[in-house]
C-alpha cells in the first residue's frame, strides 16, 4: 500500500464545518465540529463507534441538517440544503451498511448511480430514438468506463446477492463515481474485507484521486489503511474533536489512545 501523496493537494477548502452541532432529541451526536478539507486530500474521519463519523457525513450531505454552524461546499454555504440537491454539486457517497439492491445485477446497480444527470418526460420517452438514444448512450460510457476502472467487467451481469462483500463494496464504489463527483464521502468502504480485499480498494481510492482529481472524505476503522492513505485525519469521540492532524501524530494522541483502548488498558499496556 502506498502512502498519501502531499503534491496532489492545494489549500482550497472542498468542504468546510464550522461549528458544527447536531442533536437528537437531548443527545448531542456532534459538537464544536471544525473541519477542513483542502481540494485533491484524502481525509480520514476515525474514533471508535457511535463517536459521531455518520452523523457528521449525515450533516454534509443533507440526511441531517445541523442545528447549529455552517457548512459551506467550495465556499458556498449549502447547510441545510435537502440531499438530492447536494449530489448535483458533485457530491458523492457510499453507506455504512450496503445499500444495494438485490435481485438487480452489478451493472443495473451501478446505471443508477447516474439518475443525477437523468431528465424524463413523456415527450422525451415517446421521441426515444430522436431524442434520448444519444444521451444513453452516454451514460453508458461513463458506467462502462468505471466498470473497467474498477475491474468488475467479470461480475457485471451477475446478481448483487452473489458477489463477495468486497466485489459489493466494489460496485458501491462504482455506483458513486458513475455520479462524477468531486468530492466523495466513504462510509467505512473496507468493513468485512480480508487483507487482500482491503489492498484493492485502498488502491482504488488512491487512483480515484490521483487520476480523477476527486477529493476524499474516508471514515474508516482499519488504521493500517488510514496510515497508508490519508494526508490528514480526525479524530471524533462522544462527538467531539479529539485530534486533527498527520496520522500518526494523532494515532499517537493519549486520548486517541485512550478513547479506542480505555484507560485500563492503557496503563496495562
Amino acid at each position: 500500500m502506498n502512502s498519501p501523496s502531499s503534491g496532489t493537494k492545494d489549500s482550497t477548502a472542498v468542504i468546510e464545518c464550522q461549528n458544527l452541532e447536531r442533536r437528537f432529541g437531548g443527545l448531542v451526536a456532534v459538537t464544536g465540529i471544525d473541519l477542513q478539507v483542502a481540494r485533491g486530500e484524502i481525509f480520514g474521519l476515525v474514533g471508535p463507534n457511535g463517536s459521531g463519523k455518520t452523523t457528521l457525513v449525515n450533516a454534509i450531505t443533507g440526511f441531517y441538517p445541523p442545528q447549529r454552524g455552517r457548512i459551506l461546499l467550495n465556499g458556498s454555504d449549502i447547510t441545510g440544503m435537502p440531499p438530492h440537491k447536494v449530489a448535483r454539486l458533485k457530491v458523492a457517497r457510499t453507506f455504512q451498511n450496503l445499500a444495494l439492491f438485490n435481485g438487480m445485477s452489478a451493472l443495473d446497480n451501478i446505471l443508477l448511480g447516474r439518475h443525477i444527470y437523468l431528465n424524463p418526460g413523456v415527450i422525451k420517452t415517446a421521441l426515444y430514438w430522436w431524442m434520448s438514444q444519444k444521451e444513453e448512450i452516454a451514460h453508458r460510457q461513463v458506467v462502462e468506463e468505471v466498470i473497467e476502472f474498477l475491474q468488475l467487467q467479470a461480475v457485471r451481469d451477475d446478481p448483487v446477492e452473489t458477489l463477495s462483500i468486497g466485489l459489493k463494496k466494489r460496485v458501491e464504489l462504482a455506483r458513486a463515481l458513475v455520479a462524477e463527483p468531486n468530492f466523495l464521502i466513504l462510509d467505512e468502504p473496507m468493513a468485512g474485507m480480508n487483507q487482500e480485499e482491503k489492498e484493492y480498494m485502498a488502491r482504488f481510492v488512491l487512483d480515484a484521486r490521483d487520476e480523477r482529481g476527486i477529493t476524499v472524505l474516508l471514515i474508516e476503522h482499519h488504521m493500517d489503511v488510514v496510515l497508508g492513505i490519508c494526508d490528514r485525519i480526525m479524530a471524533l469521540n462522544y462527538g467531539e474533536v479529539i485530534g486533527t492532524g498527520l496520522p500518526r501524530d494523532v494515532v499517537a494522541n493519549p486520548r486517541v489512545i485512550e478513547a479506542y483502548l480505555g484507560k485500563a488498558s492503557q496503563h496495562a499496556a
